[in-house]
């Protein structure tokens, strides 16, 4: 386990960046026969302790309820509580104190213990690594670099609880979901012009359906998402290629530089000369 002291703290709530959301201490206790904590008058961090395996107990003022694996609880601040291992099967638990101002999107609905169900796609393992990786980073030094990256790695692992679909989504073939589908098609087409009709089909719905279906899940138009993704093969270009402009264009299916000039400048707020000046 480590405990953040004194004088990273002050940095950490003073910090415009790590005020927002912060570690205090981290820890990770395996088979944790005997495990037994009590807080009459709470704590002023909020706790979050996710269940690796084995089982366990927690009670938040006076109401208990169990934890095993694959379960995850967190406890609000200043709440009188307490927890501990099962005697017969003692739980392996990953756990973190944290707080700032922007906790509380983070923690509703306050609705605990959750399940994170296990798949094949479930990561459970690359959230183990995010806790590790909070504790080595600052275990090596409490530097202003590791002190925020602590931060980062902290949003990262709190919305991969909150955002627990979208988290198991992230690796995940979805070879069945026709919005994927057609964004594959995309990105494997991306230096061809594709008609609404052509990605559409590729999903095996109709225009009409798809592009709802589409929108619902991306925000976007699917003629706008693929002009979207060909910016992103445009800014990539310009970034690590010495291609001319006109070059660009060709490779990402625009016959006229003039026109992609256009499309590129209303996309990305500047024109691909002036995008490239400004790389840093």
């Amino acid at each position: 386990m480590l405990v953040l002291h004194k004088k990273p703290l002050k940095i950490l709530r003073k910090n415009q960046f790590t005020r927002g959301l912060y570690v205090t201490d981290v820890g990770y206790f395996p088979k944790a026969q005997y495990h037994y904590r009590e807080r009459p008058e709470g704590c002023p961090e909020y706790i979050l302790i996710f269940c690796a395996k084995g089982k366990g107990w927690i009670e938040i003022e006076g109401k208990r309820h169990n934890l095993s694996e694959n379960q995850f609880s967190i406890i609000p601040k200043n709440a009188p509580h307490k927890y501990g291992a099962d005697y017969t099967d003692p739980w392996t638990i990953y756990w973190i104190h944290f707080n700032g101002e922007n906790t509380d999107h983070f923690i509703n609905p306050f609705v605990y213990p959750r399940t994170l169900i296990k798949t094949p796609n479930s990561r459970l393992r690359e959230r183990a690594y995010l806790f590790e990786e909070i504790y080595y980073t600052l275990e090596a030094g409490n530097s202003l670099n590791n002190l925020e990256y602590s931060s980062v790695l902290l949003i990262n692992l709190l919305g991969s609880f909150k955002y627990h679909s979208l988290f198991t989504q992230t690796k995940t073939s979805l070879n069945n979901d026709p919005v994927s589908i057609a964004i594959a098609l995309m990105k494997e087409n991306i230096q061809k012009k594709l008609s609404i009709h052509e990605i559409a089909s590729s999903s095996g719905l109709s225009v009409s359906h798809f592009c709802l279906l589409f929108k619902k899940k991306t925000s976007h138009t699917p003629i706008e998402h693929f002009t979207f993704l060909k910016m992103q093969r445009a800014c990539h270009l310009l970034d690590f290629s010495t291609l001319r402009i006109n070059e660009i264009a060709i490779d990402i299916g625009y016959d006229d530089p003039y026109y992609f000039t256009r499309v590129f400048k209303r996309v990305m707020g500047k024109s691909p000369s002036a995008y490239r000046d400004n790389i840093a």
